[in-house]
């Protein structure tokens, strides 16, 4: 009886009625999802149990716009793939246009003309392997996201000497090192909540304990 219930359990496991026929993708925005349903098509009409997830791992790592996923199997035919994508954090300026990257530094899309909403990054002569580009991360992913949105342009030549410049009349704010950029965020914000946005000047976070505007 024992042998027989193995086997039951065996046929059901990999029978043909519990082959993949369904592949579904969410979480897609810039990545293409039929191009992800199309590289994992050879698995089509494998039982869910035997299906190769170490190829669709390989496979979908040539995806740069990939950060991770999540695969799921449905009885009885079906194979979720959860999707998230890499977020823009800011844009880089290069020889052709702008691009976009994620904290990684990952190049998520370019075009010739600047990307709206997202702040633009210059690092003079570096790149996004340098401690500038670090630092310029640092103090973005510190931001909440209402500061971070009055954020035009981020430069920084090194990583201690990091600056901005805000939307509207181009108020620039002194920022200095990463660090302590939670503490130097909160205060920029509540200086901004107390600053005339049409009068031009300069915000002086970079020592946290003392932040001031300064009109020019």
């Amino acid at each position: 009886m024992v042998a027989t219930l193995i086997g039951l359990v065996f046929v059901a496991v990999y029978s043909p009625i519990l082959a993949l026929r369904t592949v579904t993708i969410d979480g897609t925005v810039r990545v293409d999802a039929t191009a992800v349903r199309a590289v994992v098509a050879d698995q089509i009409g494998t039982p869910l149990a035997l299906i190769d997830f170490g190829r669709i791992t390989k496979k979908l790592s040539t995806f740069p716009l990939i950060r991770s996923y999540v695969t799921e199997t449905v009885p009885p035919d079906t194979l979720l793939i959860h999707v998230v994508e890499r977020e823009p954090v800011g844009q880089l300026i290069t020889g052709g246009g702008y691009e976009l990257v994620d904290p990684a530094g990952v190049s998520i899309q370019k075009a010739p003309t600047a990307f709206a909403g997202v702040p633009v990054i210059d690092l003079g002569a570096a790149n996004a392997t340098s401690p500038a580009f670090g630092s310029v991360i640092e103090v973005l992913l510190a931001m909440p996201p209402a500061l971070l949105a009055q954020v035009s342009t981020v430069t920084a030549r090194t990583q201690d000497d990091v600056s901005l410049v805000l939307t509207g009349v181009g108020q620039r704010v002194k920022w200095g090192s990463a660090e302590n950029s939670a503490t130097k965020a909160t205060l920029l914000a509540a200086l901004i909540a107390v600053t005339d946005p049409a009068r031009a000047g300069e915000f002086d976070v970079s020592a946290p304990g003392n932040g001031i505007f300064r009109p020019s």
